[in-house]
């Protein structure tokens, strides 16, 4: 419905995840007087190479995927409304050690800056709540074959397994898991939730285990209304990444019809929104010194029979 009858139009540049290439975007970007706000990049390692850019130019960069835990430090510019990985960490290292009884885990994370400081947050939970991490092992983000580390995690004989993964490579380690013959529970951070995780992985996505802050079974109305008109218009089931880019236009559309469109109203805008609902939180508000959401809700989740559904203990 645009803003007060005023259009909104985004503009795309493909960043292909390279950190030089979003600095480049955040240049063409900050010089058009037209862009009032910025959202993105996918990756927080990309995303954070132009934020310094941003803050200085007072262009808001909204980013609605960035986890890691410093994303939001450059400056008063830099929003997002994806939970770090400094608080969602420790709920899934409390997960696993209380609602799923695992007391040696083995851990596998993406070999990247996401993925290591996941990893490196989850260790450092689990171990304060009196848990052992068996293994930690890296891998990258075109790496296919997992055997050889798995025959590594299996000597070491945990009780349950971490995948600090996104659903691809998630997908993958899990098919390997069940082709090890290693039967022991497998937790995935919320990156895994995906109707594709399941597809991907097949038989082996059962019984894995994630957490979300969204899914299409749950009855919330926000939710049932957006997975109803996203199925009548794209045929299949939304992700999570689909909730969170649906309601990161959301939540800049109605900070800009209440508070104004310049760059500078934007962001004062951001900090005084409250109560807002979307589909990812029940009500959205942001904390004024971290600039994240304020009180997430979390909820797990299993593979049963070929789909995600609430876990309960």
């Amino acid at each position: 419905g645009g803003i007060n009858g005023t259009p909104l139009e985004y503009v795309f540049e493909d960043s292909q995840n390279d950190p030089r290439q979003t600095v480049a975007i955040a240049q063409k970007f900050i010089n058009d007087p037209k862009i009032v706000v910025e959202v993105g990049d996918f990756s927080s390692t990309s995303s954070m190479a132009a934020s310094p850019l941003y803050q200085r130019a007072g262009l808001v960069q909204f980013g609605f995927t960035n986890s890691h835990p410093d994303f939001t430090k450059a400056g008063d510019y830099i929003w997002s409304s994806s939970i770090p990985q400094s608080q969602e960490q420790p709920l899934l290292a409390e997960f696993a050690y209380e609602g799923l009884g695992m007391r040696k885990i083995a851990v596998l994370h993406l070999n990247t800056d996401w993925g290591t400081t996941a990893k490196n947050l989850f260790v450092e939970a689990f171990e304060a709540l009196g848990g052992e991490i068996v293994a930690a092992e890296g891998y990258l983000p075109d790496e296919k074959d997992f055997r050889a580390t798995l025959t590594r995690i299996k000597s070491a004989a945990p009780d349950g397994i971490m995948m600090e993964s996104y659903y691809p490579d998630g997908a993958l380690i899990a098919r390997q898991v069940k082709d090890a013959g290693i039967e022991v529970p497998v937790l995935g951070v919320g990156s895994i939730f995906s109707p594709d995780f399941i597809e991907l992985a097949g038989d082996a996505s059962e019984g894995v285990y994630t957490t979300a802050y969204f899914s299409p079974s749950f009855p919330r109305a926000e939710i049932q209304n957006f997975v109803k008109s996203f199925e009548e218009a794209y045929g299949h089931e939304p992700n999570s990444f689909n909730a969170m880019a649906y309601d990161a236009i959301n939540i800049l559309a109605a900070v800009m019809r209440e508070y104004g469109t310049t760059r500078e109203e934007i962001k004062d805008g951001l900090g005084q929104i409250s109560g807002l609902p979307a589909v990812m939180f029940p009500e959205v508000a942001f904390d004024a010194e971290t600039r994240r959401v304020s009180g997430p809700v979390i909820t797990p989740l299993i593979v049963k029979d070929g789909a995600f559904e609430i876990y309960e203990d």
